[in-house]
């Protein structure tokens, strides 16, 4: 076996009813940044036995447009795309199978979740702690559904969890957001006594 030369996420596609809808939502929510249209509305649409073949989509199935959006981090980016054609199933929900949510960290978790609902998201139950493993007196997380019904977790782990103590490997965590000052050090606030990434 050959060691993989994958080395990481570098984005999430997620099919959404309106791109624009869907933009003004992460731009107002997340702080995403357009970087570019693949597929500009105006250009598509895009389809046929190639497509379809490319994508696995059903004969019918039309790309009206394709846009990347940047996170404020150096995170993987998230890719929307909005459909017409004869299939177009609701979102999964995380009891169905396939991948089911997108999970974003944030230093300050409440004023993430606040921003998630005033840009129109819906927050599923209150920011809760973060169970076993992932314990710790301010590490939080919270399930919202995004205007289109996706789900979105929102969550922060500041201090140290017990599964870092025996592990010899750590999440790997993006850069937060720079700061310009050339002190970002690649992972996320914490405490003194975390760990360092391996």
């Amino acid at each position: 076996m050959t060691a993989t030369t994958v080395r990481g996420i570098d984005h999430i596609g997620v099919t959404v009813p309106d791109v624009e809808t869907a933009t003004l939502f992460l731009v107002r929510a997340l702080g995403a940044e357009v970087l570019y249209d693949t597929l500009r509305r105006q250009d598509g649409p895009n389809g046929g036995p190639e497509v379809e073949r490319r994508l696995g989509v059903p004969a019918g199935t039309l790309q009206l447009a394709v846009r990347m959006l940047a996170l404020p981090c150096d995170g993987p980016c998230i890719e929307l795309f909005e459909f017409q054609g004869p299939r177009r199933e609701p979102p999964v929900l995380p009891c169905d199978f396939g991948w089911q949510h997108l999970a974003l960290y944030a230093d300050d978790l409440d004023a993430a979740v606040r921003d998630c609902v005033a840009a129109g998201a819906v927050l599923l139950a209150d920011p809760q702690p973060l169970p076993g493993p992932e314990a710790g007196e301010r590490n939080r997380f919270a399930y919202l559904r995004t205007p289109w019904g996706s789900t979105l977790e929102l969550l922060t782990y500041p201090d140290p969890q017990p599964w870092e103590r025996t592990a010899t490997r750590r999440r790997v965590r993006p850069s937060p957001v720079s700061t310009g000052a050339g002190t970002d050090t690649g992972t996320w606030p914490t405490d003194p006594a975390r760990p360092a990434p391996a």
